[in-house]
This record gives C-alpha cells, sequence and structure tokens, in this order.
C-alpha cells in the first residue's frame, strides 16, 4: 500500500469526492449543471453543434473556479479583491517627478530660487 504524501505539507488539501476536494467537486456539479441547463435550453433552437460548443463556454467559468488559485486566494477570493480595487476603492495615482540632483544642488550649494545665481559667488 502507497500513500502519497504531498512534498509541502501547506499545499495539502484533502480529497472528498473522486478525488476532488469538496470545492472542487461543489463547483464540477455546478458546472454540470450549467452545463445541462444551456443544453436543454438551447436545443430547441439551435443546432447540435452550436449548443455543445455553448455548453462548453458557459461551463468553463463554473468549473475553472473550483481549480484555479492565484497567489493563494481562490477564484472568488481574487474577483472580490479585483472589484474592490478596480471598482469600489480605485485610486488615483499621481506621478510627481522629482530631480534629485536639483534639489542637492539648491540646498546645498546656497542658488537662489528666483534668480538662479550663487550669492556666494559675487
Amino acid at each position: 500500500m502507497e500513500v502519497k504524501i504531498n512534498r509541502d505539507i501547506r499545499n495539502y488539501t484533502e480529497s472528498m469526492f473522486f478525488g476532488l476536494s469538496l470545492r472542487q467537486f461543489v463547483f464540477a456539479l455546478l458546472a454540470v449543471g450549467v452545463a445541462i441547463g444551456l443544453y436543454f435550453g438551447l436545443r430547441p433552437y439551435l443546432g447540435t453543434e452550436t449548443v455543445s460548443w455553448l455548453c462548453i463556454v458557459g461551463a468553463a467559468p463554473f468549473a475553472a473556479m473550483g481549480f484555479v488559485s492565484y497567489h493563494g486566494m481562490t477564484a472568488e477570493q481574487f474577483l472580490w479583491a479585483w472589484l474592490r480595487s478596480e471598482l469600489l476603492e480605485p485610486k488615483q495615482i499621481r506621478f510627481e517627478p522629482v530631480n534629485l540632483y536639483y534639489e542637492l544642488a539648491k540646498g546645498g550649494a546656497g542658488y537662489d530660487e528666483k534668480s538662479r545665481k550663487n550669492p556666494k559667488a559675487g
């Protein structure tokens, strides 16, 4: 009997149904439900090939949400973070360049800001 152990124990997820975690299993069922609903809803109006492609396109986002993780966040956590940063709490970032050499020369050498002359030189 062989037991598989992840190299990094922090990435461990318990598989409950058919080798999937509970989260993956629920989203897989949701994807299957969406595909079945699209199939029976669109079959009278469209051809079989078109309906099959629409089922794939309609179910893919739900299936992906169960398996995708980005920077340690689940898909819905990532979507919520994106919505907050882009729509709910957008920040306007202004770029104001600073000439470090001018600032150092202005303060250190005693330059006069208005005339741009060195008062020490004469």
